[in-house]
């Protein structure tokens, strides 16, 4: 088992995910109902503002790390000395998570000044040019068989969730091969894979061919981009693609799945990546 030394300091901040409310039905019934928190966390580094993220507050400190890891912001884990959350530190009832570097981020002020706010639910940013480090990036040369991406769905399909019991929130998760290795829910798919880069850095996951997402958000551009700065090969998703997420992962060469529940779906980009056998499938009926 690989040890990853000189890990930042991580506070444990996790907040309550849902919260009880009274509501009213067609019948003129009350009846008490969950649904999943929201809060606002200003991200801090070394004293200087940097944005503020919309939040269930599962796993805070890993969102930050893994907003930093794909914002660019840093290059490794290492980087970082410790990150504090105090869910009562704000203004107007506002987190705060304080990051706390070895050396500082160069030119962080001309590294954040342009700030390009993308589709993701809640507020989803990335910092300078999207397409920077497109053609640094290679992906591992996977291959999905039918049978795999099945299990994954099938997974995700018995996995206990926020979305079960309170809905309205977005799920991720990483997989290797057909082993789930962490799911993560937020109010925004962004945070979600956020906190997976996070949870892998922390854990000295590295991804490989056999690695793939799922998340049951579309996927944008900004999707595809973490998932291939996170050197992940395979998407999947149970919504749809976007078509500048299309042309990305064209150009990526990365494989992309949407409209993924049961034992249907599309495979949008890299179809040499997939090893069909539509004997798995559910039959069509006649018209």
């Amino acid at each position: 088992m690989s040890v990853v030394l000189n890990l930042p300091h991580l506070t444990q901040a996790r907040a309550p995910l849902t919260r009880e409310v009274s509501v009213l039905n067609e019948h003129g019934e009350r009846s008490t109902v969950s649904i999943p928190a929201e809060r606002a966390l200003t991200v801090y580094v070394d004293t200087r503002e940097i944005v503020t993220l919309m939040t269930l507050g599962a796993h805070p400190e890993l969102l930050v790390l893994g907003y930093l890891r794909n914002q660019r912001l840093v290059g490794a884990a290492q980087d970082v000395a410790s990150i504090t959350v105090d869910w009562d530190a704000g203004e107007s009832g506002a987190g705060v998570a304080a990051v706390k570097t070895h050396a500082g981020i160069a030119d962080i002020q001309a590294r954040t000044a342009h700030r390009v706010v993308t589709t993701g639910c809640g507020q989803g940013s990335v910092f300078g040019d999207l397409m920077d480090e497109i053609d640094t990036l290679v992906l591992p040369e996977a291959q999905l068989s039918q049978a795999r991406l099945y299990a994954i769905l099938n997974a995700i399909r018995v996995q206990e969730s926020t979305y079960k019991s309170a809905g309205s929130v977005h799920g991720c998760a990483l997989f290797d091969g057909e082993a789930l290795q962490v799911f993560v829910e937020d109010v925004g798919r962004h945070n979600a894979i956020d906190t997976i880069a996070g949870w892998m850095w922390m854990n000295g996951v590295v991804s490989g061919a056999a690695s793939s997402f799922y998340t049951t958000g579309r996927l944008t551009s900004e999707m595809v981009m973490k998932s291939a700065q996170m050197g992940v090969p395979v998407v999947i998703s149970r919504s749809g693609i976007t078509q500048m997420g299309y042309d990305l992962a064209e150009r990526l060469g990365l494989c992309t799945l949407g409209r993924a529940t049961n034992k249907h779906f599309l495979v949008y980009t890299a179809a040499q990546r997939v090893q069909l056998d539509p004997s798995l499938a559910q039959r069509r009926e006649a018209p």
